[in-house]
């Protein structure tokens, strides 16, 4: 039997029910709201041997069926790998449920999330993180939430609840917020340089809203009545043992400038203790991973301690204090645009390449296919933390370190239809000591004016920290690895002078944040970004006057739509000839947009002459060279632009008597004529080769013969008609 529970969220009947399927998982939910429906159920197993951590699990899946469509190629069309769309949202679901765990809960754990019906309106992304919520929420399994999960957006001046794609198109702000019915754990944010107290009001509405639902969801676990299973909490026996005879030791080691120094300290007072109390000939020995792991906890304790009673860090900066920044611009000779951004001891090597209409990557989605012409690439290779890890593609975090730092950028790019090309940026992390995205958008941001990329202002990004412990609060700027894993939350922040472009947050305290510390972690960060903004202009400080010149020369015209099959031709062949005629490539879009692209000014001129040939609309008046593609009788048909064909009557080739026009034009040649009329029903166009020429001297000897003059009849329309000489002053006359 079915247990529901419904709310009103953002204007809208949101329903959770449970109990109808999939009996034989731990837990199942499906959330519907208006005719998107979303199924999640979770499930887990017996711990691995060994295991010493969390190993929890989520896959999100958009069913192709859920939209009334089939996805894939022409030879494969079940589901494949998950898009980046699934990726990203999958994560979402992840990051606010791994620290509702409780400690020493070691079992695999499997979340599985699907979208069964989505409608035109909604994404189904935070109803799948509601989903998963609410399925942890009616199992067995441990949880300490739920947690609720919304959209907001702001259209002109108002805040929206979970709005409609045509309003995120509209709107200037995308933020999805995760949170408890205390606290916000998790934000993900893109924006338009929005101003920090609109971001506070707005991430204010958010916990609001996630409150609602938590409770939603609770309601819904009291129905179905399931107890919990219990966790028995960590033997803490030796970490109260070893805490203090090691703790200052440790915080020592932790002052230790450099970061592999740092490590390398940190490791040789934790070989001391293994050398000390290892004994594998005893059973009731600790062993090697309790003694470091305990040593993990030490060094948490003694960091901390250390920034909230000494007010010291790791490398002995102030509390809102950026590392030293350095950067270079233009560095890669071939490559349109590239930088080295450098902060402390995390380097990112970041390009920009230009391309054309023809390199946008095409995306299958539920709601509307689309192209992306703008990417971002992460890359975080195991060397730049002196780590031996073999490539394998990238991971789940690369791809969300690439979209957060994408979000950061794409509000400044130039939008137009002026700007033609495909942008593609790419980020290396050679060296990572903490907020490699931030990184990231920094050089992404000079690499793309390195490129003569107009961008609307330089983007910066910082990660700022938090420790929080018996009432004391420090938030922390710029924050290291070591200050990322051991503190209280990693809040990055990307924007320009003017206002925040993207925004992500995980939040490990479980009483939350209040509107007044968001504030304040908000402003130390606006800070914090200007002084980097001023730092990247000593390297560049606006884009380069000039696209760098190894970029493809893009050209783009604007064509009649009605013509944009004249320009493609029967199954392309006129547009895949002028391609292989100039070596330029040619795009043209529904609107009649037509781009293009040559490595050389030259082969896209050539190109863009031959399409406004086939485009434009002939004139009365105007001269054209044309190619001659018929022999008549009465005349040659002459081709005056590409596709376009007016007749030049045998009388219009010469003020003298011409019996046969091909005894004078053949095949091929080239002939240059004037529009000498366009007829307005059947748009057939005549042509005149003798208007052009100088008109005989009066009285001149005509050579045609009277009795072929007496019988042309209308086919002299210049008043002359049957007098002798008459063709030669007629032929005057008719140059009015």
């Amino acid at each position: 039997m079915a247990i529901t529970v419904e709310r009103e969220i953002g204007g809208r009947k949101l329903v959770l029910e449970t109990g109808d399927l999939a009996k034989q998982a731990a837990g199942a939910v499906m959330v519907r709201c208006e005719d998107t429906v979303v199924f999640a159920a979770v499930a887990d197993t017996e711990p691995r041997e060994g295991i010493d951590f969390f190993p929890l699990t989520v896959d999100y899946r958009e069913k192709a069926f859920s939209a009334g469509k089939i996805f894939g190629g022409r030879f494969y069309k079940r589901e494949g790998r998950p898009t980046e769309k699934e990726i990203l949202t999958m994560r979402m679901i992840d990051r606010p449920t791994r620290p509702l765990f409780p400690e020493g809960y070691v079992r695999d754990v499997l979340i599985t999330a699907m979208t069964l019906s989505a409608d035109d309106d909604h994404d189904p992304d935070v109803y799948a993180m509601v989903a998963g919520s609410a399925s942890l929420a009616v199992s067995n399994l441990p949880f300490l939430g739920p947690f609720g999960a919304v959209r907001i957006g702001r259209v002109g001046e108002e805040l929206v609840v979970n709005p409609t794609h045509s309003q995120r198109l509209e709107g200037d702000l995308d933020l999805v917020v995760a949170g408890t019915a205390d606290s916000i754990v998790m934000v993900e944010a893109g924006a338009k340089e929005v101003p920090e107290d609109v971001m506070v009001e707005a991430l204010v509405k958010a916990g609001e809203v996630c409150r609602e639902l938590a409770l939603m969801q609770k309601e819904l676990a009291e129905k179905v009545a399931v107890e919990k299973v219990s966790v028995e909490p960590p033997d803490r026996s030796l970490l109260e043992e070893l805490t203090p005879k090691y703790l200052d030791r440790v915080a020592e080691a932790c002052r230790t400038q450099g970061k592999m120094e740092r490590k390398a300290a940190l490791k040789a007072v934790c070989a001391e203790a293994v050398e000390a109390l290892v004994d594998e000939a005893n059973p009731d020995a600790p062993t090697k991973s309790q003694i470091r792991k305990c040593f993990d906890e030490i060094q948490k304790v003694a960091m901390r301690r250390d920034i909230l009673e000494k007010g010291v860090r790791c490398d002995g900066r102030k509390h809102d204090e950026v590392r030293p920044i350095s950067s270079q611009v233009g560095l890669l000779p071939r490559v349109h645009g590239s930088a080295v951004f450098t902060r402390g001891e995390t380097q990112a090597l970041v390009t920009t390449t230009l391309g054309t209409a023809g390199d946008k990557q095409m995306v299958e989605a539920l709601h509307e296919d689309f192209e992306m012409d703008f990417l971002l690439h992460y890359s975080f290779p195991s060397f730049c933390v002196g780590e031996v890890k073999m490539p394998r593609g990238p991971s789940r975090r690369e791809i969300g370190h690439g979209m957060l730092a994408k979000r950061a950028l794409d509000s400044v790019l130039p939008k137009d239809d002026t700007w033609p090309y495909t942008i593609r940026i790419t980020s290396d992390v050679l060296e990572s000591n903490g907020s490699s995205s931030m990184a990231t958008v920094c050089g992404g941001a000079l690499s793309l004016m390195d490129a003569g990329v107009p961008i609307k202002a330089p983007v910066a990004g910082i990660a700022m920290g938090l420790i929080s412990e018996s009432g004391k609060t420090v938030v922390l700027s710029d924050i290291l690895g070591d200050e990322d894993h051991f503190g209280d939350m990693d809040f990055k922040v990307a924007g320009t002078s003017e206002g925040i472009t993207a925004l992500q947050m995980d939040i490990k305290l479980k009483e939350g944040l209040s509107a007044e510390l968001l504030k304040n972690a908000l402003g130390q960060a606006r800070e914090g970004r200007l002084h980097i903004l001023g730092e990247m202009g000593k390297s560049l400080t606006a884009p380069r006057e000039q696209i760098n010149p190894l970029a493809p020369k893009i050209l783009t015209i604007k064509i009649n739509p009605e013509k944009i099959g004249k320009v493609i031709g029967p199954g392309g062949a006129t547009i895949r000839g002028i391609e292989e005629e100039t070596g330029a490539e040619v795009t043209i879009d529904d609107e009649g947009i037509v781009s293009i692209a040559g490595a050389t000014t030259e082969e896209a001129e050539a190109a863009r002459t031959i399409v406004e040939g086939l485009t434009a609309n002939p004139e009365v008046g105007k001269v054209y060279k044309g190619k001659v593609k018929g022999i008549k009788d009465f005349g040659a048909f002459v081709e005056i632009m590409p596709g376009t064909e007016g007749l030049l009557h045998i009388s219009e080739y010469d003020h003298g008597y011409v019996k046969h026009i091909g005894d004078h034009l053949k095949m091929g040649d080239e002939v240059e004529v004037k529009l000498i009329e366009v007829e307005e029903r059947s748009g057939k166009l005549r042509l005149s080769r003798k208007i052009l020429m100088d008109p005989p001297p009066e009285g001149a000897e005509n050579s045609r013969p009277p009795e072929e003059g007496s019988r042309r009849g209308s086919g002299d329309r210049r008043g002359g008609r049957g007098r002798s000489g008459g063709r030669g002053r007629g032929g005057g006359r008719d140059r009015r």
